[in-house]
């Protein structure tokens, strides 16, 4: 069992803490949330405050850098760049740690579900923009840093998103 019990991402600081049973912050890490800010309804690409949970992670045995396009491993980033094969704009890399959210009216329920608008931690192709709002609505993290919490987290871990 790990010994993060909660990660809290604050989304006007761009920074995710991941803390134990006492709420005591034990690593920290820059983040992207939305460049369109916060919200939760499907299709606003903004990122859902309040309490969600890590619902499923993704990418286990996989390499740095491995790109997922619906949730499934496609190569990494390089060879596939290399190839000259389609990539999706918002690319996915590395880890996915995939969030549901714990309120109804809030992140649970019809056009509001974090978990049904694929509300994620994740690594990216864009680490340059880590630190400034940038994602299309999930958390995103430098690769290595992904693969690091990911390591370090189990599914069910608390996940606070405020502003």
């Amino acid at each position: 069992m790990s010994q993060i019990s909660h990660i809290i991402v604050k989304v006007n600081q761009q920074k995710l803490y991941c803390c134990d049973d006492q709420e005591k912050v034990l690593l920290e890490f820059p983040v992207s949330t939305s460049s369109l800010g916060i919200g939760n309804q499907n299709g606003s690409f903004k990122t859902p405050l309040g309490e969600h949970s890590i619902a499923q992670k993704i990418g286990a045995d996989c390499a740095i850098n491995e790109v997922f396009v619906g949730r499934v491993p496609q190569g990494v980033l390089e060879v596939l760049q290399a190839e000259n094969k389609p990539l999706p704009e918002d690319i996915i890399t590395s880890r996915i740690l995939w969030l549901q959210g714990m309120e109804p009216g809030v992140n649970i329920g019809e056009g509001i579900d974090s978990y049904q608008r694929y509300i994620y931690i994740h690594g990216t192709a864009e680490e340059e923009k880590i630190g400034t709002p940038a994602s299309h609505g999930c958390v995103r993290m430098r690769n290595q840093d992904v693969i690091d919490l990911f390591n370090r987290v189990d599914e069910g871990c608390r996940v606070t998103i405020q502003e």
